[in-house]
């Protein structure tokens, strides 16, 4: 009785398993599978969630997000341990988003674990109000109000989210699905990253191919090596075709950012060169008090904007994007990171009678905190030039903080020979011609970069005179501007005169004239910096200067500037002085005969090499593009190539056997192989004969003559083997290589009775070369057939 009842048991359970797997569901997960389901799974969010980490700046947001997915992957655990209902885990969720999430993501808390009233009302407005801020901020965008919560919710909900998917769902096709909350949690990152996100694009794919596919695989039972190496290879393949082929789709094309599209950059093209307000500076401003400036240390600089776009006209703000010198401004947070290294202070600014959208900044800025909260609304920084705008303007009673960082400026022997450093930047339109002359003619004899930087400078500040124009005070007369012509009198012109407008745009100039990459600053250089107490700055403060990179150095100012009291004296135009008297003079001798040199050593001509270099011929183009096209033509048939060698190496070794009984034995064996990769096999234990009358029989579907060739064919080739196999003696070579013909001419009327399909997938298969690797191993085991030399 008990055992008819075992047996019942036995017997019901078999039939709720094979229910169970016709429905797809699958048994309870075992506790090592649930562990790597959580690895697998866990480890890919934690990738995706990695470039956000660059988005806040720093590890500000490492607990936000290492927290989220260890509170997310505990509540997914518990949910299945204890069999939650969906709404249950939903409100689980909930719970832990409230109570952790002060401390993770809203750090106002008192002592960093009491919620304040700032930090509820972040965390209720953070799920809606969060994804905004971050993408109307410029990163890094900080941790402050709720700007966390994105990033908290997406480790949270989407670690919940996949977990309890594969731990709680028996249906194996609904539990594959957690395979995709990675991915569409990539999708989000990607929208709230970066143009250049800390972990590359291609690297986050194909990890989350090579673990996502694979696991989904074996979690819905479909797992095959087999199919795992065919997927694998087809995804080398499809990458290296996407590697090799995006320049060639894409070009120069920069990533699309989604808050480039929202909030569109602050475009200093749309509002006139800052030099071009110098001389306002200085006649009409002269004695304004344009703001005043507190903590600003001594010999400080007041940057109030960073020229380097010269179109001909005038220098102007390039910080549109077009060149990565020139950087973007960007809406920014309250944390910035500054790519330089020196003294650290917190400067405080007042506006007074300053106008414009241009805000004076010193060095570096860590943090810009603006007083006015509708101002800061229309906050813009540049970090790679360190200047910053009100999109609204500035206006009188503005005030702002800034905690800075202003770099140490070395001298020409730290400088050494460091060359400029390589930063691309806007090309020059339309420089003078007396920039190429006087820029080669002034920097002939400096042996290093800085050398030339600095020859251009002591030749501009010790030949040249200083004059605002202000000819009602006295000043000698200089005109304003730094177009092409002003900058072709000041270098070219009788006297050299003109102001820091003139000089610094004339440097910046000569500079990029030798390959060196040059900038101009409006600022202000107030003379009583570093004093304690606000310093009023004023018009008659403003200064121009130039700022050239050099290599482990950054960017280093030049003044070219002559000092104010070096101005032209009442004679620069020389007075006629008493004759000497006449003297009659020899008549000057006739020219020597001048014979042009062999070869122009002087100054080489490029332009046969400039004629040539200007583009590659069209055959090395087509042979370039046909290149990198055929690298995933090459990968993709690698594998049957390398099918087809080992093909071809088998057929030899058997034909040049030094046995000839092996080498008739090895032709039968190459007739069966083909059978096999047409999908036609004969039975593994039959004679050859016994093969023979199969082989004809699987190839008699066809044509009535064709079926007729090959059973001649293949039972002819059966007897000849058994007879050098078996029969007394040996068959001599003739025999071997006439056996070896008919082999081919049957393997030809087997191929030639199949479709065209089936031929092509035989040449490629790999079904007889498998067949035979098996038959080695059995052997080796003692399992195969034996007592034969030479059976099949």
């Amino acid at each position: 009785m008990t055992a008819t009842a075992t047996a019942a048991t036995r017997e019901a359970t078999a039939t709720r398993a094979a229910t169970a797997s016709r429905a797809g569901t699958a048994r309870p997960r075992t506790t090592p599978q649930s562990v790597v389901d959580v690895l697998c799974l866990v480890g890919c969010l934690a990738l995706v969630l990695t470039p956000l980490l660059a988005v806040h700046g720093g590890t500000s947001a490492l607990p936000a997000v290492a927290g989220g997915l260890v509170l997310g992957t505990a509540v997914a655990v518990a949910s299945a341990a204890w069999r939650w209902s969906a709404v249950t885990t939903v409100a689980a969720v909930i719970a832990v988003y409230a109570l952790a999430g002060g401390p993770l993501a809203a750090p106002t808390t008192l002592d960093g674990v009491l919620p304040t009233r700032a930090t509820l009302t972040a965390l209720v407005t953070g799920p809606a109000a969060a994804w905004k801020q971050v993408l109307t901020l410029q990163p890094p965008v900080g941790s402050t109000g709720s700007l966390l919560v994105a990033a908290l919710l997406l480790a949270l909900v989407g670690s919940a989210t996949a977990l309890a998917l594969t731990l709680r769902v028996e249906r194996r096709s609904a539990a594959t699905t957690a395979a995709l909350v990675p991915v569409v949690v990539m999708v989000v990152v990607i929208v709230l990253g970066t143009r250049n996100p800390t972990v590359p694009p291609v690297l986050t794919g194909t990890v989350l191919a090579l673990v996502l596919l694979p696991w989904a695989a074996a979690r819905s039972g479909a797992f095959r090596v087999r199919r795992v190496v065919a997927s694998g290879l087809l995804l080398t393949v499809a990458g290296a075709a996407a590697v090799a082929g995006a320049p060639f789709v894409v070009g120069d094309t920069p990533r699309l950012v989604v808050r480039d599209e929202i909030v569109p950059p602050f475009d200093p093209r749309d509002y006139p060169s800052p030099l071009a307000a110098f001389r306002q500076f200085t006649k009409q401003e002269e004695d304004t008090t344009l703001f005043t400036v507190e903590g600003l240390p001594a010999g400080g600089r007041v940057r109030l904007a960073t020229m380097d776009r010269y179109d001909g006209v005038v220098w102007n703000v390039a910080g549109d994007g077009s060149a990565e010198a020139s950087g973007e401004f960007r809406r920014v947070g309250e944390d910035l990171e500054p790519s330089v290294r020196g003294d650290e202070a917190h400067v405080s600014f007042t506006v007074e009678g300053l106008r414009g959208v241009w805000l004076p900044t010193v060095g570096e800025a860590r943090s810009i905190r603006v007083d006015d909260p509708d101002a800061a609304a229309g906050l813009r920084y540049n970090d790679a030039t360190g200047g910053a705008v009100l999109t609204g303007g500035v206006h009188k009673g503005l005030r702002y903080t800034a905690d800075v960082v202003v770099p140490r400026t070395p001298d020409d022997e730290e400088i050494g020979r460091a060359p400029a450093e390589p930063v691309p930047q806007p090309t020059v339109v339309g420089p003078p011609d007396a920039v190429k002359t006087t820029a080669t003619d002034v920097a002939r004899d400096a042996g290093s970069p800085v050398g030339i930087a600095r020859a251009l400078t002591r030749w501009l500040s010790e030949e040249g005179y200083f004059s605002h124009g202000n000819v009602e005070a006295g000043d000698f007369p200089s005109l304003s501007g730094h177009g092409a012509d002003r900058i072709t009198s000041l270098l070219a012109g009788d006297v050299m005169v003109g102001d820091g407008e003139q000089y610094a745009a004339a440097l910046a100039l000569l500079a990029r004239e030798m390959g060196l990459p040059a900038r101009v600053v409006l600022g202000f250089i107030p003379e009583s910096a570093g004093q304690e107490g606000p310093v009023e700055v004023r018009g008659k403060d403003v200064q121009a200067w130039v700022e050239i990179a050099f290599a482990g150095e950054g960017w280093v100012p030049f003044d070219p500037t002559p000092p104010r009291t070096q101005t032209p004296q009442e004679d620069v135009e020389q007075k006629p002085t008493q004759p000497d008297p006449q003297v009659v003079q020899p008549p000057p001798a006739p020219p020597a005969v001048v014979n042009p040199p062999d070869e122009d050593t002087e100054q080489p001509n490029n332009d046969t090499d400039d004629d040539q270099g200007t583009g590659d011929p069209l055959w090395r183009r087509v042979a370039e593009v046909a290149g990198v096209v055929s690298i995933p033509l090459v990968l993709l048939a690698a594998p049957f190539v390398v099918v087809g060698a080992l093909k071809a190496r088998r057929r030899r070794r058997r034909r040049r056997a030094p046995d000839s009984v092996v080498r008739v034995a090895g032709g039968w064996d190459e007739v069966l192989d083909a059978a096999r990769d047409l999908r036609r096999p004969a039975p593994p234990t039959a004679t050859r004969l016994e093969s023979a009358h199969a082989l004809a029989s699987s190839f008699a579907d066809g044509d009535a003559d064709h079926a007729a060739t090959v059973r001649t064919a293949v039972r002819d080739l059966a007897r000849s083997a058994d007879h050098a196999v078996f029969g007394q003696g040996s068959p001599d070579d003739r025999t071997a290589a006439a056996y070896w013909t008919q082999v081919e001419a049957a393997v030809s009327a087997m191929r030639s009775g199949v479709g065209w399909r089936r031929r092509l997938r035989s040449r490629v298969s790999t079904a007889s070369l498998r067949h035979r690797r098996r038959q080695r191993r059995d052997a080796r085991r003692g399992r195969g057939p034996g007592g034969r030399r030479g059976t099949s």
